[in-house]
């Protein structure tokens, strides 16, 4: 598992921050760079097609069973696409690397669905947690790979040698599913929770045709009662401001997140720098937040955990806009003359980098917390998947106008806006507070 997170996590910087960089240094534009990051809706949207994954069996790869299958399959799409971008001009062909680009991700999130029904039907609950750690560890080891990795390699021997560099670490993925066992898993986990409602409704369309009538009792049971159930449990005045608050919740880091890496080489920082700091000592801070987030959830309760999370995401936003407006002049210089500036004093990049990802690594903990604790056991996948498409779609269409935005009024201010993405969340999470009994409101 170890190995599958790794191959996970490895596609993901290479089609956003990673590619950001490159297509930056290529001396594309921000507005078209952010506009590069809506390839990232493929991760958001894979819950339509992984019905599809979960249980259509491959003709040609049917042998190595339903889920390796659609893994190998996932993982050739993935090792096409990252070839294909290592041997395209970005400058020149910018379309052809957003098509490229495209299709890692499609790819990547096709591999993700099938992975993750892997790692479920291949173990018992009580392993559940090893394995997710294992996966873990790998998909963190990756983002270094594909990010300092890859950044540090294309200071040294270009884009092109880089990203064949990824591309054959990326090998691990076939190779390991070549020497996997398929899970033993005959009865789908979607046949056995069938609903009473579901059954109910086969009654009364006895007469409709056997197609239409199977299309929409899966409709009705995959889509239509995990969202009836949740509304149900909570009620319409709680179950509103709680998704709200999914919605709202990772606002202030997405829509950051995308122009952090341009922002950094329109400072003057080098690959070299920006691969230490931001993905390497700042992926481990990362790590460092997320094990701290573990241990306040359990001190403090999930809702303090977010509260704490949203309110460094901001601060440390409005940290890279005082950061943007005191090293005005890096920026003016290197927009003048991109070959031949001076890069700022790291002391800048690595408080940035700092508080940013030790922020981030709370929140996004506390988030995940969050959401799982608002699924019914019975509807785990497709509530999650549901909750994920609802942060993820606003989120990422406000971070594909960050390149305008910059454009238009300059860094500080986007910044700065970025951190005010972050007050209705607050807010929200203020009023879970009040609602769990953790604010006194007397």
């Amino acid at each position: 598992m170890l190995l599958l997170g790794f191959a996970a996590g490895l596609p993901f910087p290479l089609v956003l921050t990673t590619l950001s960089a490159r297509l930056r240094q290529g001396g594309i534009d921000r507005t078209t760079i952010g506009y590069f990051s809506l390839v990232g809706l493929a991760y958001s949207l894979k819950f339509l097609w992984s019905p599809i994954v979960d249980r259509l069996a491959l003709p040609l790869l049917g042998r190595l069973g339903r889920r390796r299958s659609w893994m190998l399959l996932a993982q050739f799409g993935i090792l096409f696409g990252i070839v294909a971008m290592a041997l395209t001009d970005p400058t020149a062909h910018a379309e052809s690397i957003a098509l490229f680009a495209v299709i890692t991700a499609f790819a990547s999130a096709t591999q993700d669905i099938a992975l993750d029904a892997y790692r479920i039907d291949s173990a018992e609950p009580q392993w559940q947690g090893a394995l997710a750690a294992a996966y873990q560890v790998g998909y963190q080891c990756a983002l270094i790979t594909g990010g300092a990795g890859a950044l540090y390699a294309a200071s040294k021997s270009g884009w092109t040698t880089a990203y064949l560099i990824m591309a054959l670490c990326f090998a691990i993925g076939p190779l390991t599913i070549l020497f996997m066992r398929e899970p033993q898993a005959p009865v789908s986990r979607a046949t056995k929770a069938q609903e009473a409602r579901v059954v109910a409704f086969l009654e009364r369309s006895a007469h409709w045709p056997a197609a239409l009538r199977s299309v929409a009792a899966w409709l009705l049971g995959a889509i239509v009662s995990p969202i009836v159930d949740f509304f149900t449990r909570n009620g319409w005045r709680v179950a509103v401001p709680l998704l709200a608050l999914i919605v709202t919740y990772r606002l202030n880091y997405t829509t950051m997140g995308v122009a952090a890496i341009p922002f950094y080489v329109d400072l003057g920082y080098t690959l070299d720098s920006i691969a230490l700091i931001s993905k390497g000592y700042g992926v481990a801070l990362t790590l460092g937040g997320a094990i701290l987030a573990g241990y306040l959830v359990k001190r403090i309760g999930i809702p303090a955990t977010l509260l704490l999370g949203v309110v460094l995401l901001s601060c440390a936003n409005l940290l890279y806009a005082y950061s943007a407006d005191q090293l005005a002049s890096f920026l003016a210089q290197h927009a003048a003359d991109p070959k031949h500036v001076l890069e700022p004093d790291r002391i800048w990049l690595t408080a940035m980098v700092s508080l940013d990802n030790i922020a981030n690594g709370i929140a996004g903990t506390a988030f995940i917390a969050f959401m799982s604790s608002l699924t019914n056991v019975a509807y785990t996948a497709t509530q999650y998947a549901l909750f994920g498409t609802l942060w993820s779609l606003p989120a990422k269409s406000l971070a594909s106008q960050w390149g305008a935005i910059v454009d238009h009024f300059g860094y500080p201010a986007f910044f700065v806006y970025t951190a005010v993405t972050g007050v209705p969340a607050i807010l929200l999470v203020l009023w879970l507070l009040r609602r769990s009994g953790r604010v006194n409101t007397a």
